[in-house]
C-alpha cells in the first residue's frame, strides 16, 4: 500500500489527530497545488481540472478541526478520488 492509499484510508477514516501536514502530503500526491494567501487561508488547486478546495490552515496546533476533515473527504469523494 503506498503512502498516499495510506493517507487517503486514515482520512476516509474520519481521524481526529490528522494533521495539515498528512493533509498537504497528500493533497501533494494527488497533483494538487498548495497556493497560500493572507493570514491561514490555503488552497489546493488541481492544475488539470482546476478543482479546487479551500481551507483555513490550523493554528497553533496543526491538527484540522473536525468540520476540516469532513470537508476535505467531501471535496475528494466530491472529484471521486474517495467513495
Amino acid at each position: 500500500m503506498s503512502k498516499r492509499e495510506k493517507l487517503l484510508k486514515r482520512l476516509a477514516s474520519r481521524p481526529k489527530d490528522f494533521t495539515w501536514a498528512e493533509l498537504a502530503s497528500l493533497m501533494k500526491a494527488l497533483d494538487y497545488k498548495l497556493v497560500v494567501s493572507s493570514g491561514s487561508r490555503r488552497k489546493f488547486i488541481h492544475p488539470v481540472t482546476a478543482a479546487t478546495m479551500f481551507l483555513h490552515e490550523p493554528h497553533p496546533a496543526k491538527v484540522l478541526k473536525p468540520y476540516q476533515v469532513a470537508d476535505a473527504i467531501d471535496f475528494l469523494t466530491k472529484e471521486g478520488i474517495l467513495s
